[in-house]
């Protein structure tokens, strides 16, 4: 491991030892329903791709529970306001710079802005998220959700409480029912990138000058960081087989910002470093295979189906979610396996809708 691997991960177990009590004795802390909610803080201080898409349902949770309500988000990058552009009820993102210590000044100034407003409602959206939970706590609320109003031993009864775009949720609908009680007869909102009709419009638009008209497209994303990442050799095996037997299909790599390709480039391939043009591409096309990345969320909140490829991080915790896609472990699971699956998802469940 990297001496910067290293000090991130004392970092956040220090912060995290520091910060889990935040919020267990504040006065204002939210518990059953609140009423007069208009100006709402959501924070949720990570910069990577994934993590953002993943607070779409509690956006969409929220804005369905306070329909007048406007929205403030604490995060991190530059990314948010371009992935929730269309989510009409946000007023302002704060945004963090993605390396504080060489940018002080607004990092400090950042801080400040969530001071500056007298909000209903302030909502931390990992309860692990030392950030998170400071903010809220510093920030001026009349009523503050932490984001542990869900105990752990009554989310084990449920077995998608765990969830990164699920538990939030689930600890919101919690926290606000009149008798505390969890009803999981409501189907959780999808990821939901929003895309409106031009952009996808634009993205088959684009799709057609890579691939002829009428032709059928598999998208596939071979990239992932770390050990996510599984081996070109790997990849090269699985595009051979997928290729043979789907030949009525044809196979588009989605290149990552670092335009590699662990086929070697053999697939057609679509290249962009616009997070809504490649998620509106990846709309256009009949399924999505990747492993678990940034961009396979980006596919699940594109509404198309997705098979995601897990062999090291958590299924149940960050599995593709939207209503056609599934979590496979490819550590249990050969390449024959994952051909079948494909199989059943192309010629029989897609075809049947």
């Amino acid at each position: 491991m990297e001496i910067k691997s290293i000090i991130n991960t004392v970092r956040r177990s220090v912060m995290q030892a520091l910060t889990q009590d935040i919020g267990r004795t504040d006065s204002n802390i939210i518990n059953g329903p609140a009423k007069n909610i208009r100006r709402i803080l959501i924070c949720r201080p990570n910069q990577r791709l994934g993590n953002l898409l993943l607070i779409t349902p509690l956006l969409q949770e929220v804005t369905a529970t306070y329909p007048r309500c406007k929205i403030d988000l604490f995060v991190k990058g530059n990314l948010a306001p371009e992935i929730l552009r269309n989510y009409n009820n946000i007023d302002n993102i704060i945004q963090l710079p993605k390396k504080p210590f060489t940018q002080p000044f607004r990092y400090l100034k950042s801080w400040l802005l969530i001071r500056q407003k007298n909000y209903d409602l302030a909502i931390n959206v990992d309860k692990k998220s030392s950030s998170g939970r400071l903010s809220v706590k510093f920030a001026h609320a009349r009523f503050k959700f932490f984001g542990d109003s869900l105990s752990e031993s009554l989310a084990l009864l449920y077995f998608d409480c765990k969830h990164m775009a699920k538990a939030p949720v689930y600890d919101f609908r919690f926290a606000i029912t009149q008798e505390n009680i969890l009803d999981l007869t409501d189907k959780v909102p999808y990821l939901d990138l929003k895309l409106d009709l031009s952009e996808l419009s634009n993205g088959l638009r684009i799709l057609r000058k890579i691939v002829p008209e009428g032709k059928k497209v598999i998208s596939l994303f071979t990239y992932a960081t770390g050990d996510k990442c599984h081996s070109a050799q790997w990849w090269e095996e699985f595009y051979e087989k997928v290729r043979l037997n789907f030949f009525d299909y044809t196979i588009v790599e989605i290149l990552p910002f670092e335009n590699v390709s662990k086929i070697g480039f053999k697939a057609l391939t679509f290249y962009s470093r616009n997070i809504r043009e490649i998620g509106s591409v990846i709309a256009n096309t009949s399924i999505f295979i990747g492993a678990d990345s940034g961009i396979m969320h980006l596919a699940s909140a594109a509404k198309v189906p997705v098979i995601g490829l897990f062999n090291v991080t958590d299924p149940l915790k960050y599995g593709p979610y939207n209503g056609n896609s599934i979590a496979i472990e490819t550590y249990d699971n050969d390449i024959e396996d994952i051909i079948e699956i494909l199989d059943t998802i192309l010629r029989h469940r897609l075809q049947k809708k």
